[in-house]
């Protein structure tokens, strides 16, 4: 083997499995299409779920499927193949769709599972790089992979296959997303833990409730405004004349622009800022982070949360949302 450095390496690596990628794009049809309608209308018409199988770096490959295919929505586990004729066959039924796959499309382990599908007319599409295979011959709907040089150097090791096939997993997932219109709530739903479960939580369950936060009218003074700031701790005071309209915020910020002798005589309007920004109870507590840190020049702190009629209903804070580790 000539002398190649460790970094040449690497970039032939990732380009040989970059040109795989690009075949694999070149050369979808309309199978494709096929296997997500299929898969689709399996979780419109029944409770049945997509059932992935493989062996070997195929089957770690399955698993990730099964793993962003729940995720995004769409009902799915890993079925092993060798174990399917030792009693898990009956984990599917026939209201599932199985998805198998195999590189080589050949291999007794995956007999059992792929003779089950067809004695009990179960949906089977797979994924193989081989069109002559038995994998191949006996399935419904057939995802053939491009032939493609493997990135390892003696063609052994299974590289540009499985890069192939997991980018090919992903369009699954993700044209199913897109079929059954997955909002970032919804998808927020099978995220509730860690970081991302997080950064999908509704305003409404962030901010502070209309009934706690501190309300002035128009005509107040600031004496009474900076009793309400330091009982509430909020950082701001709303001003509303009839609880519902928000006309105005004064916050710590405006009282430091503000601060004179004559600060605690003067009326809440000509220290407010007026109009404050607002937000729909309902988005996702990111989007009010976003609006809050802003450019520099329009960082603020608090964002005003209103109903479904404009109304206000609450109250975000930036630092609410760093607690909460949204950033």
């Amino acid at each position: 083997m000539t002398n190649i450095t460790a970094l040449n390496s690497a970039k032939n690596t990732i380009q040989t499995e970059i040109d795989g990628l690009a075949e694999l794009a070149r050369t979808l049809d309309e199978n494709f299409t096929n296997a997500i309608e299929t898969i689709h209308n399996m979780k419109q018409t029944s409770r049945g779920r997509l059932i992935v199988a493989g062996i070997g770096k195929s089957g770690h490959i399955a698993n990730k499927m099964v793993a962003t295919l729940a995720s995004t929505g769409t009902p799915s586990f890993f079925v092993h193949p060798g174990e399917a004729a030792h009693g898990d066959l009956g984990m599917v039924t026939k209201d599932d769709v199985v998805l198998m796959i195999s590189n080589s499309g050949e291999g007794p382990e995956l007999a059992a599972l792929m003779t089950y599908t067809r004695r009990f007319d179960i949906p089977l599409i797979a994924i193989t790089s081989n069109s002559n295979s038995a994998l191949a011959q006996h399935s419904d709907i057939l995802l053939l992979t491009p032939q493609m040089p493997e990135a390892c150097p003696n063609g052994l090791a299974p590289t540009t296959s499985t890069t192939v096939t997991l980018a090919l997993g992903d369009a699954i997932a993700v044209a199913l997303l897109e079929k059954m219109n997955l909002t970032p709530e919804q998808f927020g739903v099978f995220h509730p833990g860690g970081k991302l479960g997080k950064r999908l939580t509704p305003v409404n369950d962030v901010m502070h409730p209309k009934e706690e936060l501190p309300l002035v009218n128009s005509q107040a003074t600031m004496d009474q405004v900076i009793v309400l700031l330091t009982e509430h701790n909020l950082g701001c005071v709303l001003i509303t004349d009839d609880g519902q309209n928000v006309t105005g915020i004064v916050t710590d910020g405006d009282l430091k622009r503000h601060m004179d002798t004559n600060l605690l005589q003067k009326s809440v309007a000509d220290v407010m800022s007026a109009n404050p920004k607002t937000i729909s109870e309902k988005s996702l507590a990111v989007e009010a982070l976003k609006i809050m840190s802003g450019t520099p020049d329009q960082y603020i702190t608090s964002l005003v949360a209103t109903d479904d009629k404009g109304n206000l209903s609450g109250l975000i804070r930036l630092q609410d949302c760093l607690q909460l580790g949204i950033a």
